[in-house]
């Protein structure tokens, strides 16, 4: 089980940042199926679009659980998953 909990950006200068590296290393630490929790108001599009493209490229099945916000950039990755599950109070937010 991974967690995208917080803003996504290039680096990391808060601790709740989600950077593209931080998140490789989690996601090759293991094998077999995963499953991401997502909760974020979205952040940088290119960090977002290296993030989309690891869980594409991911050789198991990706489940990602929206249990909180999937806004703006975070609605990208939220699309890479095999199965994209929401809670019935969580949001998503595309822009236009």
């Amino acid at each position: 089980m991974l967690e995208i909990y917080g803003t996504i950006a290039e680096e990391s200068w808060f601790e709740d940042d989600v950077t593209p590296q931080m998140f490789r290393d989690e996601l090759f630490a293991g094998k077999g199926p995963v499953v991401i929790w997502l909760n974020s108001p979205g952040g940088d599009c290119i960090a977002a679009s290296q993030i989309y493209s690891m869980l594409m490229d991911y050789p198991g099945d990706v489940t990602i659980k929206i249990d909180g916000i999937a806004a703006s950039a975070a609605s990208v990755i939220a699309m890479a998953g095999t199965t994209v599950l929401m809670a019935p109070t969580a949001l998503m937010m595309i822009h236009k």
